[in-house]
């Protein structure tokens, strides 16, 4: 079936989702303070966590609702087992148009060849700090240059665009927002800040946001941002580089500029439930039904039915939890 052929999935708010991030794992390697809850929460059983071939079936029922691009998260995706033959499966699918990865990098330096022999053309990369103690101090291990060799590895590799996202965090990275910018001046990345959502119950007792006008103020410092046109599959990010710069900047503000109308995404958890939003714990099962036999057809209506109630807007409110319970790393961020 033809793009063009394909139908459009809607909201009840007539957006088209088109895009489908899938966590296959709840686990990490790293302990981000920002991400871990504050009390153990035990991991899920492997029984409990969608086979490869339970979500390659639903994948495939999306595009032919309309899904193109598709990201996989985690947790951290790298740490699954079988995760280079699944990304390979995925990246065969007739219809998918952008297949990316998301990943905290640590695993990249060994594994550049294998993602990028599985069709893997575009990663993500978390990283909050260029500084050793203070990545340490955030992810509670001293791996930054573990990570740091393999985004040189990846562009080295031709992965083009790397994103490199940054958390900003007042009073722990705020500092060295300039420096993290200058790497867009240096290199060919793609720098974004992102606005910190308090999700879940995370170790850190936060109780600041640095929003995007104030990140802006402080590296103007380094010259004009200089607006650039989004494209296709940008997402929420506001695009922008500064003159004569390899790279670009990027700013994700789900506090301070709300992009809800224009959001597009649906979520698929490493435990098989289908969330319509990132900031509500509102979601449908679909491994139950899998498991159970159903038809396709099923599967069907139970996405169609998620994707339309999809809410107008989140309801995160500056210095308030957002009442989502579930945590980051169980969603897929």
């Amino acid at each position: 079936m033809s793009n063009q052929s394909k139908p459009n999935l809607l909201d009840s708010h007539n957006r088209r989702l088109n895009y489908l991030r899938i966590s296959i794992t709840d686990r990490c390697n790293l302990n981000c303070m920002y991400c871990a809850p504050q009390q153990f929460i035990p991991k899920l059983r492997h029984k409990d966590i969608l086979r490869y071939e339970e979500i390659l079936r639903l994948v495939r029922i999306g595009v032919n609702l309309g899904i193109t691009k598709i990201r996989v998260t985690g947790g951290e995706p790298l740490v699954r087992k079988g995760v280079y033959e699944f990304l390979q499966l995925l990246s065969e699918i007739d219809g998918i148009s952008d297949l990316s990865l998301t990943t905290n990098g640590i695993l990249l330096k060994e594994n550049i060849d294998r993602i990028k022999s599985a069709g893997i053309k575009r990663i993500n990369i978390s990283l909050d700090t260029i500084y050793k103690k203070k990545y340490e101090k955030i992810t509670g291990f001293d791996m930054f240059d573990q990570v740091w060799e393999g985004i040189l590895l990846a562009k080295e590799a031709g992965f083009d665009p790397i994103k490199i996202n940054a958390v900003v965090l007042t009073g722990i990275n705020d500092d060295e927002l300039t420096d993290l910018a200058k790497l867009s001046i240096s290199h060919p990345f793609h720098i974004r800040f992102i606005e910190y959502m308090p999700i879940g119950n995370p170790r850190m007792n936060y109780c600041r946001h640095m929003l995007t006008p104030e990140i802006k103020q402080r590296i103007s410092v380094l010259g004009d941002l200089i607006p650039v046109e989004n494209n296709t599959y940008d997402g929420p990010s506001q695009r922008f580089k500064f003159k004569g710069a390899k790279g670009e900047i990027g700013f994700i503000s789900p506090i301070s500029r709300h992009f809800c109308d224009k959001c597009n995404r649906l979520r698929l958890t490493a435990n098989g439930y289908l969330r319509s939003c990132l900031l509500s714990d509102n979601q449908e099962d679909l491994k139950g039904p899998i498991r159970k036999g159903c038809l396709d057809s099923d599967l069907v209506d139970i996405i169609t039915r998620t994707a339309y109630h999809k809410p107008a807007h989140h309801n995160i409110l500056l210095n308030e939890q957002s009442g989502v319970t579930d945590q980051m790393f169980s969603i897929g961020g």
